[in-house]
């Protein structure tokens, strides 16, 4: 339903519609900020700065004496925040009617001829955008826009009708994606949580959440026992890499350069169900079960699960908060950049372990929950890509 109201709108608007150009300075009065930094306060007026773009809110506050010694134009409802210095050309609509304060780093944009919402989402279209760049001093640091130079920003409007319109939808829109990316923090916290309960730490003989059903029991073992390290070299098979955000994926699937040597005698094989690890990485979590055959740098270590071990239920340990951190304490190296596990230490890791049967339970529900969270994701992205669509299509 709201994608067929989306394109009645789209043909509405663009077709047999006059779009008149202008200057930004002819639809709006700008206003600077204050130059100085004031005296905060625990409490007062609201003090926003360009960091408070994409929330208007702040917990710095000025005195309201000082609020109107300094403010003679004051931040009314419906005005418009612009970032003018640092981050250029981010706004956000005033919704609020209490006092707001601001730093020069924001530029209040007070409509005149046009509508508050459509202006906001006018201005980032790209053309505007671009318009907005040629006009930044690229050479100041940090860059910034003159408050002059805002006001000679050109740009397409059509009627107010029009106008109302094309914020109506990209209003409703912007509520969708807000409220999605809402739920897809909460099935973060959700994955992380269940994550922490459903694995013991060093200092719980079980896990705070217990699966039902079946033995629940759980042992002190090393990773050793549950793992051996995997040697077998390969040469011709196919170039696997690891990431922390993708684990084990074919690398010609990635947009990296490919710099391995042509020969690759020495690299390691890695089979379905192993866990391939990068050593200098694997305290921030760059490890995955492979889903694929193929060979690893040298660099990598490649784990070959021992019977009745489930690597998906291991890998979803091991990325645990408290197993990276143990990772990192027994990381190898003089600073961050050098530090490496490799097998010889890693074998020595303690770990809590249970039955293959609880093993594929836990992996089981993990799974499910982090596809949940991926279509949610997927879902959050095409929402964001349709309004990139939108404001590229949508404006003249």
């Amino acid at each position: 339903m709201f994608f067929s109201v989306l394109s009645i709108i789209f043909i509405k608007v663009r077709i047999n519609v006059k779009w008149e150009q202008h200057k930004l300075g002819e639809v709006v009065s700008v206003f600077d900020g204050t130059h100085q930094t004031p005296n905060y306060k625990t409490k007062g007026i609201m003090f926003l700065s360009v960091e408070n773009i994409n929330t208007l809110l702040s917990n710095k506050y000025i005195s309201e004496n000082e609020y109107r010694q300094r403010f003679k134009i004051k931040p009314q409802y419906l005005d418009v925040f612009m970032t003018r210095i640092g981050t250029i050309g981010k706004t956000n609509v005033i919704t609020t009617h209490k006092p707001i304060a601001y730093y020069v780093s924001l530029a209040l944009l007070r409509p005149q001829n046009i509508q508050s919402f459509f202006l906001s989402f006018i201005i980032q279209t790209s053309k505007v955008q671009q318009d907005i760049w040629k006009r930044t001093l690229q050479i100041a640091f940090p860059q910034k826009i003159n408050k002059d130079e805002i006001g000679k920003v050109t740009l397409a409007l059509p009627l107010q009708k029009e106008q109302i319109d094309i914020e109506k939808l990209l209003l409703k829109l912007d509520k969708l994606i807000t409220l999605q990316q809402r739920k897809l923090e909460q099935l973060k916290l959700l994955e992380k949580a269940h994550q922490q309960k459903l694995f013991p730490n060093s200092f719980q003989e079980k896990p705070l959440l217990r699966i039902l059903h079946g033995d629940n029991s759980w042992w002190n073992s090393y990773i050793g026992e549950v793992f051996t390290e995997r040697v077998d070299k390969g040469s011709s098979e196919k170039l696997l890499s690891v990431s922390i955000t993708d684990g084990v994926y074919p690398f010609d699937e990635s947009k990296r350069k490919n710099n391995s040597s042509d020969d690759k005698h020495n690299y390691k094989k890695v089979f379905q169900n192993d866990i391939a690890y990068n050593s200098m990485r694997l305290w921030q979590g760059a490890l995955g079960v492979s889903k694929y055959e193929g060979i690893v740098s040298p660099a990598y270590t490649v784990l070959k699960p021992l019977p009745n071990q489930n690597s998906i239920f291991y890998e979803f340990m091991f990325k645990n908060i408290d197993m990276l951190h143990i990772f990192q304490r027994n990381s190898q190296g003089l600073t961050s950049d050098t530090w490496n596990l490799k097998f010889n230490q890693l074998q020595h890791i303690k770990i809590k372990t249970t039955n293959l049967n609880s093993q594929n339970k836990i992996a089981k529900l993990l799974i499910k929950i982090e596809e949940l969270k991926n279509n949610e994701s997927n879902y959050y992205h095409n929402l964001m890509t349709l309004k990139k669509y939108l404001l590229q299509k949508l404006f003249l």
